[in-house]
């Protein structure tokens, strides 16, 4: 859909973001600087300006004194009065250049997508041409054909930062062009121009604007140098690139103007650099560590596992997920209790969003920041993982070794999960040169052993091929050949059949299936489909709304014993061969409200 008002720049809820970003320690250091920037400026010229044009000829090339700070230059004028009063030249001169690179640069980029096909070749065969070229040169040569002066030294900086940002701004309109939104746009008929600004521009703006600031610091080099080379302002008038030419004749005699120039030249360029970083941690480009209310680790009314097994593989007690929203936190997974015992297939049903995913990569210590993970207790085949009422992560490497080689994962979308740049072989290799202590050789002769364990055929050869070259099913089994590389105690499949045909869905469930029977390895299968679940595993467990609300066995699911109604709800829903021709397939309403008190199995 099309971004809302609030997503518009100037928007209230735009300002409020750059608000929050500039109370931070960062921005309000950064604050600070472009308050005295913007003051030297605004107000150099009037302040300092007089005291600049005074000529002492009595003090020539002046050293540093206390009437003259910086010294003097060789006409006796103040340096320091001088170098405050350029301020405003010199900014201003960059801003304007930003300004035009990014006009410019923005307008360029987005002209493909309404002209013609062959206007849009030639622009792209311009654009492609001035960006093999260094900025700078392209300055120095427009400035050159322009001519000497303030002025084209701003327009030669701004039309050479232009292709850069045509080129970003081509490759965010081209990402944003291909969205559903979009689509829609034309096909109810909206013109090119209307989808432009109102759909493409205002998706592409954060990145534009924090690129435009942290290029204003860049600009201001290049103005600096281009007066340094003498392509810039010319006297009467100066800027600190100017000022900085004329103070080299003197600097191993005094060093103070050079100096001076320099840090104002710094201070400047890191003000702008500052503002970009402020401006991405606002539009969320560049999320910094949020300080929220502390969110308790667990609860007082923690959830008793419906199912406690005496020789658990893995005991989780009172998990609980945290997200950020806001000040605030939001708990997608609360108080999730349960048990998984040595060989035990067990599975996880629910709705996308109930919080299985997001369980399992708890317990696997999988997330990340700004997500937080507590529990009471999550023991993993002899491991305590939970510390303090807080899950431990990876950063510990006796705990990566742990999880490493006694714990597998299997995910989703193996296509993601599999680097396209590596070969099969290497990336399966990996696990045992990692965590298994194998020699490189040893370790691809095991991968190929795990390869051929999980039905690859030719696995040798198939060793040195790249993901892309496996069909997904293949790419599931090579994910399932990683986790063999050791001999883990349990494997988590997070929906491994999805997107798989049904031939190959039976192959991954067998493969499963083998690796319980063979190895002993227990099973945390997450699934949509129930059946599925029902058939292959021993016992259920049902989330809905980030807890478990049913924990039966799988016969108990099979006989329609189940006592949860969400759980009713779920195994009504999934179509079946008798029903009458015609008949609507049951669903499950989006406004029905069922309790999430777990209920117990009938046995």
């Amino acid at each position: 859909m099309p971004p809302s008002t609030s997503d518009v720049a100037g928007s209230p809820a735009s300002r409020h973001t750059v608000f929050v970003a500039l109370r931070s320690p960062l921005g309000i250091v950064t604050s600070l600087a472009l308050v005295a920037l913007a003051f030297f400026a605004i107000f150099g010229p009037m302040i300092w300006g007089g005291t600049a044009a005074v000529a002492d000829l009595t003090q020539l090339s002046a050293k540093p004194s206390a009437e003259h700070l910086l010294g003097t230059d060789a006409g006796g004028h103040d340096v320091l009065a001088q170098l405050l009063s350029a301020t405003q030249l010199s900014v201003v001169t960059a801003i304007l250049a930003t300004l035009i690179g990014v006009s410019v640069g923005v307008a360029l980029g987005l002209l493909p997508t309404v002209a013609p096909r062959w206007m849009a070749r030639t622009v792209n065969g311009v654009l492609g041409v001035t960006l093999a070229f260094p900025a700078l040169l392209l300055a120095i040569v427009v400035s050159i054909v322009l001519g000497v002066g303030a002025v084209s030294v701003t327009v030669a900086i701004g039309l050479a930062m232009a292709p850069a940002f045509a080129r970003l701004t081509q490759t965010l309109g081209s990402s944003v062009a291909g969205r559903d939104f979009v689509a829609a746009a034309r096909i109810l008929g909206v013109g090119r121009f209307r989808i432009l600004t109102r759909h493409v521009l205002p998706n592409v703006r954060d990145p534009l604007i924090v690129n435009a600031s942290i290029s204003a610091g860049t600009a201001l080099v290049a103005a600096t140098g281009l007066s340094f080379l003498g392509l810039g302002v010319q006297a009467p008038r100066y800027d600190w690139g100017r000022m900085l030419n004329e103070s080299l004749d003197g600097i191993y005699v005094n060093a103070a103007p050079s100096l001076g120039l320099a840090a104002a030249i710094v201070f400047a360029g890191v003000t702008f650099a500052l503002l970009g970083e402020n401006l991405s941690r606002a539009f969320g480009l560049h999320p910094p560590a949020r300080r929220l209310r502390r969110h308790p680790a667990s609860s007082t009314d923690a959830v008793v596992p419906l199912h406690v097994t005496d020789d658990p593989v893995l005991r989780v007690r009172d998990l609980r997920v945290s997200t950020p929203r806001g000040t605030t936190w939001a708990t997608p997974v609360r108080g999730v209790s349960f048990d998984v015992g040595r060989g035990e297939i067990v599975g996880v049903v629910g709705e996308s969003g109930s919080g299985k995913s997001l369980t399992c990569m708890a317990v696997a210590a999988l997330l990340e920041a700004p997500l937080k993970v507590a529990a009471s207790s999550v023991h993993f085949d002899g491991t305590e993982l939970a510390v303090d009422g807080r899950v431990s992560d990876r950063t510990s490497t006796s705990l990566a070794q742990h999880l490493g080689t006694r714990m597998a994962f299997v995910f989703q979308d193996p296509s993601t999960s599999l680097n396209p740049a590596v070969h099969v072989g290497t990336q399966v290799a990996e696990v045992g040169l990692l965590h298994g202590g194998l020699r490189r050789k040893d370790a691809h002769d095991r991968a190929i052993d795990r390869l051929n364990a999980v039905r690859i055929p030719d696995a040798a050869r198939r060793a040195r091929r790249y993901p892309h070259e496996f069909s997904g099913g293949m790419r599931q089994r090579t994910m399932m050949a990683m986790g063999l590389m050791s001999k883990p105690a349990l494997l988590i499949a997070d929906e491994p059949t999805t997107a798989l045909d049904v031939t190959v869905q039976r192959e991954v469930m067998s493969l499963l299936s083998e690796i319980n029977e063979v190895n002993g390895t227990a099973l945390l299968l997450v699934s949509h489909d129930i059946a599925l679940v029902s058939s292959f595993c021993t016992r259920v467990l049902v989330m809905y709304r980030g807890a478990i609300v049913e924990d039966l066995s799988a016969e108990e699911l099979a006989a329609g014993c189940a006592q949860h109604p969400y759980t009713r709800a779920l195994v009504e829903a999934v179509p079946h061969l008798e029903a009458e021709p015609g008949t609507e397939f049951a669903t499950i309403a989006e406004d029905v409200e069922f309790p999430t008190e777990p209920v117990r199995s009938r046995s």
